[in-house]
């Protein structure tokens, strides 16, 4: 077991920023933590890399509780927290060269030159920190959270502000990091989860909502046998007259001419096909709407 939080809360002050929180992350897995601004990702990151402590409840990372062995958890622990911090007046080599040597590191040159190589930081190694763009300088603040090889990897909204180009680079470069350390991403970005994240903890107000696999959260809507089908016609249809379709159990009107038709089965598309030619209606669109993660996000906060 790499991560183990049982029963924490947290305040700052009077507001309670986690209330009884209790999840686990076995060895090798890539967790993606969601949540809404406010629900309390960032703080419970920070108790786990220690640099907080919970005010009931206890932390565990590889078997060592952060408030007992939070200097030792610190050593097994890569954090890129939502904010680099960065010294932007420090040449790339320079800062790396830096965090090797806090952790007192053998062989610092080797290992500064291996992370440059690993996390494509080559040709911009040269240049101070605060010359380069920001997905070069998120790639220096996942430089030295892995300088030191750490077993977990915290990372706290590591694609943002970047662009589409920079995104895909560092979700690449995540990807490839994951494969022998235990990920625990935050993030707000739906597709990001998907592409990365073996499973999902959800937080909302300070509480977990759930935790699945990606492919679990989709299950509930592709169990229920029930088929979502937008249709548009070019004119005025009658709501009675589209609960008169066979098969169909529920309508619900969209924009212009736009339906969201409940079905029962996927046959129903030719059902609302022949039910447009009989009735002498010119059917504009006539599409299956395929469930998504955000959506099912958004339904957990509710």
């Amino acid at each position: 077991m790499s991560v183990r939080v049982e029963g924490v809360t947290k305040f700052y002050g009077t507001q309670k920023a986690l209330d009884n929180i209790s999840f686990e992350i076995n060895s090798g897995e890539v967790v993606g933590f969601l949540g809404p601004n406010g629900a309390g990702k960032s703080t419970m990151m920070k108790l786990i890399t220690g640099f907080l402590y919970p005010d009931n409840g206890e932390v565990w990372v590889n078997n060592l509780s952060v408030k007992h062995k939070s200097i030792a958890i610190k050593q097994q622990i890569g954090y890129l927290p939502e904010h680099n911090p960065l010294y932007l007046d420090l040449y790339v080599r320079e800062y790396l060269r830096f965090a090797a040597e806090i952790y007192r590191l053998p062989n610092v040159r080797r290992k500064v030159e291996e992370m440059i190589e690993m996390t494509g930081l080559a040709r911009e190694a040269h240049k101070k920190i605060g010359a380069l763009s920001k997905g070069y300088r998120q790639r220096v603040g996942l430089a030295q959270a892995l300088i030191h090889n750490p077993k977990v990897l915290i990372l706290d909204e590591p694609t943002s502000g970047l662009d589409p180009a920079q995104l895909v680079e560092i979700r690449q470069l995540i990807k490839n990091i994951s494969s022998d350390k235990t990920v625990m991403l935050s993030t707000h970005i739906m597709q990001e989860v998907e592409a990365l994240c073996s499973r999902i903890i959800v937080i909302n107000q300070g509480k977990i909502v759930s935790g699945e696999t990606p492919a679990n959260i989709h299950a509930p809507i592709a169990n229920s046998g029930l088929i979502p089908i937008v249709v548009e016609f070019l004119q005025p249809v009658d709501e009675a007259l589209l609960l008169s379709i066979p098969g169909i159990s529920k309508v619900k009107p969209l924009i212009n001419n736009q339906w969201l038709l409940t079905a029962n089965d996927d046959e129903c598309r030719i059902t609302i096909f022949n039910f447009a030619v009989n009735n002498k209606l010119v059917l504009k669109t006539l599409s299956k709407q395929e469930d998504n993660l955000e959506k099912r996000f958004l339904e957990m906060l509710k």
